[in-house]
């Protein structure tokens, strides 16, 4: 491989990666892209191998089989060129309490060439620390050390920040200004942004996109707002005055259904909707309301993974 960069419209590939630990495989030729301006999320049920693929991205694990390239470049054999454009946080940061928050971003700094004190203010200001940046690390909150963690994260320009469980410890508030800066950072920097959290309401809230990985396996990759529907239908609950008589029309026409506090839910399409209203009012049985039953990212995911408890 030369050291040219080649073309792609993906800041991450990750390109069947396997991890094997002696006898025992703990990734199977996993593969996912991630384009730039995204927040992607990494979910998966105890022991997946969440955990373990970052840290084959960051350069921490060798990879058994298969690649990852950072813009281009492989982690394998083009390791500084690929990390380079690779900012991370793999479990908590790490800086030094007695000195304030700004001193440890210059402390950092020293570490890249051409990092000044115009860059260190713009990342202070990307995370909204300006009012609190000159006090010392060992005042802050958990909140406000992952917040200059990012902050650290961001002084060199990457390409992609990696982030394995950055709401542990969080509270609510701490966890939502972390959301809202993830949101700014793909929306003013066009950085692509990887993220693992056991917390699903949250990763719905905060993602575009979600990989689900079980056993060291790939389950599904899918957009957030295609979670619940199916190729163009959705869950859409009527509300009847005979759910009884309703599920015998249904089940006379060998449609799969499912009932819940006197509605009956429905895989359809919108004209397909339309069509069950107008047969349901035709059969005499009153329609009161319909809308949509869109099952929850976590509802998804436990059904995916068999309910295992998630990590």
């Amino acid at each position: 491989m030369t050291d040219t960069q080649p073309a792609s419209t993906a800041i991450v590939q990750v390109d069947r990666i396997s991890k094997r630990i002696g006898s025992k495989t703990i990734i199977k030729q996993l593969s996912f892209d991630v384009p730039q301006g995204e927040v992607f999320g990494f979910l998966g049920p105890n022991g997946a191998g969440k955990t373990t693929t970052i840290r084959m991205m960051v350069g921490l694990m060798s990879i058994s089989e298969g690649d990852i390239r950072i813009q281009g470049y492989s982690i394998r054999s083009q390791f500084e060129k690929a990390i380079r454009h690779v900012g991370a946080i793999v479990e908590n940061p790490e800086m030094y309490k007695f000195l304030s928050g700004y001193r440890n971003l210059v402390h950092y700094a020293r570490m890249f060439p051409a990092i000044g004190k115009e860059r260190i203010d713009e990342v202070v200001a990307l995370v909204g620390m300006g009012n609190r940046i000159h006090d010392k690390v060992k005042t802050y909150s958990l909140g406000m050390r992952q917040r200059l963690g990012i902050a650290q994260a961001l002084l060199h320009k990457p390409s992609v920040l990696i982030l394995d469980e950055p709401t542990n410890g969080l509270d609510p508030a701490g966890i939502r200004e972390l959301r809202d800066h993830l949101r700014k950072l793909t929306r003013e920097e066009g950085i692509s942004v990887i993220v693992s959290s056991h917390l699903l309401a949250e990763m719905e809230l905060m993602c575009d996109r979600v990989a689900i990985i079980q056993s060291g396996q790939l389950v599904d990759v899918r957009q957030i707002n295609e979670f619940g529907r199916g190729e163009g239908k959705e869950s859409v609950a009527f509300e009847l005055s005979s759910p009884e008589r309703a599920e015998a029309l249904v089940r006379a026409e060998g449609l799969a259904y499912q009932t819940a506090d006197e509605r009956l839910i429905l895989e359809l399409t919108k004209d397909e909707t339309a069509e069950w209203n107008k047969r349901f009012v035709t059969a005499g049985i009153a329609v009161y309301g319909i809308r949509a039953a869109t099952k929850s990212l976590e509802d998804q995911f436990l059904e995916m993974t068999g309910r295992d408890p998630i990590a």
